[in-house]
């Protein structure tokens, strides 16, 4: 999730909890936690215990996908691929829009979906199709998100971790994902659809591409925690929630990991095109129609337009507004990188986000009233089909007018 809004809005309602721990992150030099100690080499050739091949470095070189599983399109499906984006509480915004969609009845089934953050909750719902929407939709707005921010522990980030720790949100993982979507997962992927999701590995600064439906392929207890793990690790906001611990093993030695927020590297996960096509191209030589012609659609869950604000002169609030500056900027690059291949490979853009329409909710962007208006109001634009923006060009609108 992306907790630098949040911590923003925190800030300006007068609540200093994630200001505070912001402070006490660039000040964490007095706070360390035991660790088996590891090589680089040792990590460079570390698998997840027991699931060799589920992983792969997302700024790794091209040669390393080799051994990559590349999406199959089905047979007279066209290829849809389904980004999700981080933006913490933002998310009930991507539950509403799948359900909107639904209910327009122009929703596809996915070819691929993959998640960031608050995205890798969604994903595996979307993933698995709109008889899901109903598991999906109370993760954001039956209380149960905002629980998890009763009752923080200011010193966490200067004696520990973080505010809360790592059980508050893995609780939540494992209320909505239960043992039986393994089951749906792999089924699914077993198809050639693909499920992939990015966590930060802390340890290596480097994003890391998770292949969640061959965990789910795999089995078992073991695999489920493990798909539960990566989705907490990938949720887990810096200095908010503590990072997730994944065991791994290289060269005869057994250690963990330590994995974090995606949106610390990647505020997006689109490509690379070695994951998606393996070199092949996957659109077929005849001219593209609405029907047939293979799709990118992207769901940001928070405001990409900069926003205004007389900033106070003090050290966490520029801290602040700086994070949530780069991670709009980063946002933005990776959609201009993602149409542009989009448009290279054939395939049609489709990009939705939250727009200004709606105004900002103030508080920490996690209560559950306002989840539930960005829940109503991704519903209302998808059901009434205004939701896609299909050329780049047309998210530099004017301030004050909705996308």
């Amino acid at each position: 999730m992306n907790g630098l809004n949040g911590a923003r809005r925190i800030m300006k309602a007068g609540r200093p909890v994630l200001a505070l721990a912001l402070g006490a992150f660039l000040l964490s030099g007095c706070a360390s936690g035991s660790r088996m100690a590891f090589s680089e080499a040792e990590e460079m050739a570390a698998v997840p215990t027991g699931a060799p091949g589920i992983r792969y470095w997302a700024d790794a070189p091209a040669g390393a996908f080799q051994g990559a599983r590349h999406v199959v399109a089905e047979p007279g499906r066209p290829f849809v691929y389904l980004a999700l984006s981080g933006g913490g509480g933002g998310g009930a915004y991507g539950a509403g829009v799948l359900n909107g969609w639904k209910q327009s009845g122009t929703r596809p089934q996915f070819t691929m979906v993959s998640g960031v953050s608050t995205g890798v909750l969604i994903a595996p719902f979307a993933f698995l199709g709109s008889d899901y929407d109903a598991t999906l939709k109370p993760m954001y707005t039956s209380g149960q998100a905002a629980k998890m921010f009763g009752r923080p522990n200011i010193f966490g980030p200067i004696f520990g971790n973080a505010l809360f720790g790592r059980d508050r949100l893995r609780r939540m993982v494992d209320r909505y994902l239960a043992a039986n979507l393994l089951s749906a997962i792999a089924r699914e992927d077993r198809k050639g659809r693909r499920l992939e999701v990015v966590t930060t590995n802390l340890d290596a600064q480097r994003a890391v591409i998770w292949d969640m439906g061959a965990i789910a392929d795999i089995g078992g207890p073991k695999a489920l925690r493990l798909f539960r793990d990566i989705l907490a690790a990938s949720a887990s906001v810096p200095v908010v929630f503590a990072p997730q611990l994944i065991e791994v093993e290289a060269n005869g030695r057994t250690f963990q990991e330590l994995h974090a927020d995606g949106t610390v590297s990647a505020p997006i996960y689109t490509l690379p095109d070695a994951v998606l096509f393996g070199h092949k191209t996957i659109v077929s030589g005849t001219a593209p129609t609405p029907q047939n012609q293979a799709g990118m659609y992207v769901i940001v869950n928070a405001r990409i337009d900069p926003g205004f604000q007389v900033l106070p002169n003090k050290a966490v609030a520029i801290a602040t507004q700086s994070f949530s500056t780069m991670n709009r900027v980063a946002t933005k690059a990776v959609l201009a990188q993602t149409y542009d291949a989009a448009t290279r490979e054939g395939f049609g853009f489709h990009l939705t986000y939250i727009g200004t329409d709606i105004g900002d909710q103030g508080g920490t962007g996690f209560e559950t009233d306002a989840m539930r208006k960005l829940d109503a109001y991704g519903f209302d634009k998808a059901h009434a089909g205004s939701f896609w923006i299909t050329k780049l060009s047309q998210v530099e609108v004017a301030k004050g007018v909705s996308p």
